[in-house]
């Protein structure tokens, strides 16, 4: 694509939207390289890029060139096709979902659309409710506020396949983005009837399904522990109150700085619970509060971190690898203790979870199953299992990326249910006088000390991406050690390994149960690397993960 011509033609042609075009003619010749030299990305997680003008970009155009593609995807494969359609508190996130609303439309896609921002959990939630063929959400996650998103799902309420993502790109190159997009009003839409709002009484049956996960089977714990939440200006607030509400956890602060939907995040500028800048005001509140719990959900309110005072009255951040194995161990040893455990029953990671988890897995009799990174493969598992009638079987899926998911009831990660099982899990323990961080000294003493870090390495614009390539090829060519422990096996998942879709990851096993995983993330311009380290205690595996950090870092330079 010559990206100056096409620069042009948007000057000619994009004058729909005001932002657009201001910023059009304001770009010099770096700006519109960047923003023109590719078309963004469509995969397996939809689209995600900077909100502006440009191929590159988030905007009405590339999403709704987005939308026509997958409608014309829709209308080949169903017959009377429904999309449900859901959005977040990003800049934008309404209005682009409208603008999908209104091609879906215009192709003849009856849509179902939230009245309100709502979570990514709740999109899954009304694409089977609904018996929708497919479902959007508009969402970047826990992007900066630069940043907006596009993901799309199937009709099991799962993201999309690789097979199904290959069929829409390819649709959505056919067109061209302005002389091929069918679109319609959304209020005529909504008038005409096919655009209508989804029901009340959906949320409601959602929230219901999560408060069915409870795993105390009628045990009375104290609920009045003191919590503070915040939903990080993003979509959690409503859903995630409610059903603490609901259930009996009325001791709750909000922080009100992030109380309120906001796309701007102006005090959590990287709005991302795995971080601890995000979590920090909510730390003072738990100070201030003497709160027992801090809970932080992402905008689009699936993933969720916590923090935990210690026995010094400071509050402790626990990793998305911690407070999954507390979830997974808590929930099969009530499970076991009241003898509601199911027959086969089945826990799913993906390959950058912490490994401990099949210990415990092993300890309680559950079988593991590993999946590639994204927690669509764990919903597609679900669906697996579902489809031979076997999906009470299931009973806890996690991601180190602070994903949870405990029921079928969704295909997706979901914060809301993740929420709810960490308070019901710390008011069980407080109730016995244990406190998370001595049940999880307690997991590691019977299981092991393990240390599992991610370190992630930006690569912006067209330079940044090409760079990523040459790291991956680098990495393909062979490493012999990490900090002075030699890789005993290198797995090279871009081969389609051990059953699974082929995904361009390398994990390299060391001596002594450790393990590095490099991989490039699928929405940000962005290399990942996955530390696990095994020792005796924390003290000698933080020694040897910075040395294997220092030895990566000299890859990405």
């Amino acid at each position: 694509m010559d990206y100056t011509k096409e620069y042009t033609r948007w000057c000619e042609n994009a004058t729909d939207d005001a932002d657009v075009t201001e910023e059009l003619k304001n770009m010099d010749a770096v700006k519109i390289e960047d923003a023109f030299y590719r078309n963004l990305t469509f995969g397996t997680g939809g689209l995600r890029g900077v909100i502006g003008a440009g191929t590159n970009r988030m905007n009405v155009y590339t999403v709704a060139k987005a939308s026509q593609g997958l409608a014309d995807y829709v209308n080949k494969h169903f017959e009377n096709g429904s999309i449900a359609i859901s959005y977040d508190s990003r800049i934008k996130s309404d209005l682009f979902s409208k603008v999908a609303a209104g091609v879906f439309a215009a192709n003849g896609i009856k849509s179902y659309i939230y009245s309100e921002l709502m979570p990514t959990p709740c999109l899954s939630f009304a694409v089977r409710k609904l018996g929708c063929s497919a479902g959007i959400m508009v969402t970047a996650s826990h992007n900066p506020a630069k940043y907006n998103g596009y993901k799309v799902y199937g009709a099991d309420g799962c993201q999309i396949t690789t097979e199904a993502a290959k069929e829409i790109l390819a649709e959505i190159e056919k067109l061209d983005i302005f002389a091929d997009v069918k679109q319609c009003n959304f209020d005529k839409a909504l008038s005409d009837g096919m655009i209508s709002y989804i029901d009340e009484s959906v949320t409601t049956d959602f929230i219901e399904e999560v408060k069915a996960q409870s795993v105390l089977f009628g045990e009375s714990v104290d609920k009045n522990v003191a919590i503070v939440y915040s939903p990080l200006n993003g979509t959690g607030l409503k859903p995630v109150l409610r059903t603490l509400n609901e259930s009996g956890y009325t001791n709750v602060t909000v922080v009100k700085e992030q109380e309120m939907p906001d796309g701007n995040f102006p005090t959590c500028p990287y709005p991302n619970p795995e971080i601890k800048e995000a979590m920090s005001l909510g730390m003072e509140y738990a100070k201030k509060c003497s709160a027992d719990l801090l809970l932080a959900t992402d905008p689009d309110c699936d993933r969720v971190g916590i923090a935990v005072k210690d026995k010094n009255g400071e509050y402790v951040l626990l990793s998305g690898n911690e407070t999954g194995i507390l979830l997974f161990d808590y929930i099969c040893s009530q499970r076991v203790k009241h003898n509601k455990m199911p027959e086969e029953p089945v826990m799913i990671k993906t390959i950058v979870t912490m490994d401990m988890a099949k210990l415990i897995a092993d300890n309680y009799g559950v079988r593991t199953i590993d999946v590639l990174t994204g927690f669509k493969f764990i919903g597609e598992q679900v669906g697996e299992l579902e489809k031979i009638g076997k999906e009470s079987s299931y009973i806890f899926g996690f991601e180190e990326s602070y994903g949870y998911l405990s029921g079928g009831y969704v295909r997706d990660k979901d914060a809301v249910d993740g929420a709810f099982l960490i308070c019901e899990m710390f008011s069980y323990y407080a109730t016995q006088g244990i406190s998370l961080l001595e049940k999880l000294s307690e997991i590691f003493d019977k299981y092991g000390y393990c240390l599992n870090t991610l370190h992630s390495y930006e690569f912006e614009g067209s330079a940044g991406f090409a760079k990523m390539q040459e790291i991956m090829k680098t990495f393909r060519k062979g490493v012999k050690s990490f900090a002075e422990k030699n890789v005993l096996q290198t797995l090279d998942y871009s081969t389609g390994l051990d059953g699974l879709p082929k995904s361009d990851v390398i994990k390299y096993l060391l001596e002594d149960n450790c393990s590095v995983v490099v991989r490039p993330s699928g929405t940000e311009p962005k290399l990942k690397t996955y530390i696990s380290v095994t020792a005796a205690n924390k003290a000698e595996a933080e020694v040897i993960e910075q040395k294997i950090v220092d030895e990566l870092s000299e890859y990405f330079a």
